[in-house]
Formats: C-alpha cells, structure tokens, sequence
C-alpha cells in the first residue's frame, strides 16, 4: 500500500490513534486466541511500523496473551486496538479503522482453527435492511473520525 495517513480508535472514543507511512500486511486470523480477543470468528489485523504510529487520545490497556504478544484494548470500552509482537512493528485491527475498507485484508492465517460454518457464509440468506423499527435506536458510539 501507498504511504497513507489513516486514523482510527475506539467504540467510546477513550482511545484513538494515526498511522502514518507504508502500511504492512493485513491480514485475517483464525487461531483461537485471535476469536478470543475479537469475540469472533477471527481477528483482522495490519501492521505497520511503530515509529509510525501515534496515540492521538488516551492509551490503551494491554494483556500479555501469550509468552510472544501483547494485546491492547480501551479499558473503557474493551475495543480489540493491537497485536504487540515486536519492537519495531505493531498490527492495529482492521475494523478499529475510521475507514476499515482502506485496509483490506490479502491473507489468511491459522485456518486450522476456521469453524466449518464459515466455509459457507456467502451462501447465507441475507435479510434486508428492516429500514422502519419499531425501536428507536440512539447510538453512544464514537464517530469515525477524530473530535
């Protein structure tokens, strides 16, 4: 990818942060710690070079996942933000990107650990848009840009 300015952050706004410069590779995980740290079916991660990243609001919170990586997350909120795996290099998640589809990912790692379902999911029925609900909803979210 092209040198890029691209922002991101949190559900709730408490942490926010730029990467600047060549983003790395983007990729999806399916291994088990990934699904446990994103509560989902795999973690979508890039990584770009620390030198290039800045904290633009609060700081994130980490647990060491294993004896290798460090996860962050917003305290606050419990938004999945990184993969810490080196000293130079860090992976911020995808979806935690203003703009997550600037950063789409090219590889699949650990497909072992891809539950058999997801080998379909394209074929699943897709239910519309419900458009009027009966329920209002009022979004707490952060916006997806810097305020």
């Amino acid at each position: 990818m092209p040198h890029s300015v691209l922002s991101g952050g949190c559900q709730c706004g408490a942490v926010r942060f730029r990467a600047e410069g060549e983003i790395g590779r983007s990729s999806i995980c399916w291994c088990r710690m990934c699904q446990k740290a994103f509560a989902g079916p795999f973690g979508a991660l890039v990584s770009v070079n620390i030198a290039d990243l800045t904290w633009t609001r609060g700081e994130r919170s980490t647990f060491q996942s294993s004896d290798a990586v460090k996860r962050g997350f917003c305290a606050a909120c419990g938004t999945p933000l990184t993969y810490e795996w080196s000293p130079e290099r860090i992976d911020l998640a995808v979806f935690a990107f203003d703009d997550p589809s600037q950063v789409a990912p090219g590889v699949q790692l650990a497909v072992e650990g891809r539950p058999a379902w997801a080998e379909h999911l394209a074929e699943m029925p897709v239910r519309p848009p419900s458009g009027g609900s009966a329920v209002a909803v009022v979004s707490r979210q952060h916006p997806d840009h810097d305020t």
